[in-house]
């Protein structure tokens, strides 16, 4: 017989602990969780929000959950998210969408930050969230919230540790162009592609110089690949330029893994005007300069929607994930229904 979906979302969360007392447990943690999630997945974006819709789609609730007492009220789901430990609640969410992730060979997955500005007060320094997006999935497969009085570079480890990327091409921007995490990607048996700027100056100005140099003399040594797109009165032409030849980078040891470099020049003209801009980066795959121009268009997919509440709390964390999960996880909600 079929698995229906709820039972394995409950599967990856039966570690969670329920930090409710006994006595205050009218509705179980299983229940509460579906009923929020499968609300959040079909739009609701509040707790008034999941008791509406848990109370509008009770019928079908009650096909495969307890609900001894009715559906909870708003008061339960905020009660019971603001005193969920968020780290075990993300490693059990972790759980889920690995296991509904289809397995994608070198997959691209995207890590990024993204600073919540609207989740926080005038005076207050926004959050910062860390989020790894499965291009090829259309899949959030886990956020990170940075510690404060901290940054990027410390959570992007620790996200990494989390995530089963084995096989899959890791792009990170600059903020991640750092030794250890690259460090961190080849030991995930993964590979990467690191954005280089400023940041690391030396390195910078190393490959700058080559390229610069190679690309301006058409050198043999590069391979190259152009594409053009017009959308929108927009032309862009995009000219890609990468070499696995690194005898001249003296610091190459100390990129663990590294094979190639390379730089992208992106011409746009708009209404007659025209901006030329040219990024650097690293990686530890071969030379394919076509592939390294999917993987850089692929970049800039990775993004966040979300509206969260004041506090960056467990319930504010899952919004954030579902709101870009929604379409991806909208098969659990349809296979449910069908079973149903």
């Amino acid at each position: 017989m079929r698995m229906h979906p709820a039972s394995g979302l409950s599967e990856h969360f039966k570690s969670l602990a329920d930090p409710r007392v006994d006595r205050t447990k009218l509705h179980s943690l299983h229940d509460i969780l579906i009923i929020a999630i499968t609300a959040m997945l079909c739009g609701a974006e509040s707790f008034e929000d999941m008791e509406d819709f848990g109370a509008a789609k009770e019928e079908w609730f009650k096909t495969f959950l307890d609900l001894p007492h009715g559906i909870p009220s708003h008061d339960t789901f905020n009660r019971l998210f603001s005193a969920l430990d968020p780290q075990a609640f993300l490693e059990c969410f972790i759980s889920w969408t690995q296991s509904v992730r289809v397995a994608v060979s070198e997959e691209i997955v995207a890590m990024d930050g993204k600073a919540l500005r609207r989740a926080c007060g005038k005076a207050q320094t926004p959050r910062c969230v860390v989020s790894a997006w499965a291009a090829a999935n259309g899949l959030v497969l886990g956020q990170l919230k940075v510690a404060e009085k901290s940054n990027e570079i410390t959570a992007v480890p620790q996200l990494l540790r989390a995530l089963e990327l084995a096989g899959c091409i890791v792009t990170l921007d600059a903020m991640g162009c750092q030794k250890n995490i690259a460090k961190e990607i080849i030991e995930a048996d993964a590979h990467y592609v690191l954005a280089l700027k400023g940041n690391q100056s030396v390195t910078h100005q190393e490959v700058k110089s080559f390229l610069d140099d190679a690309a301006g003399r058409k050198s043999l040594r590069l391979a190259c690949h152009q594409t053009v797109e017009k959308d929108h009165g927009r032309i862009e032409t995009r000219r890609y330029w990468q070499t696995d030849d690194l005898d001249w980078f003296v610091d190459r040891d100390q990129w663990e893994g590294l094979r190639s470099v390379g730089m992208v020049e992106a011409v746009r003209e708009v209404n007659g005007q025209q901006t030329v801009e040219r990024s650097l980066g690293c990686q530890p795959v071969p030379q394919d300069v076509r592939r390294r121009s999917r993987r850089n268009r692929r970049r800039a997919t990775c993004a966040l929607g979300s509206r969260p509440r004041q506090q960056m709390n467990t319930f504010s964390a899952l919004l954030c994930v579902l709101s870009v999960n929604r379409f991806a996880f909208i098969g659990v909600i349809r296979e449910a229904l069908s079973a149903s």
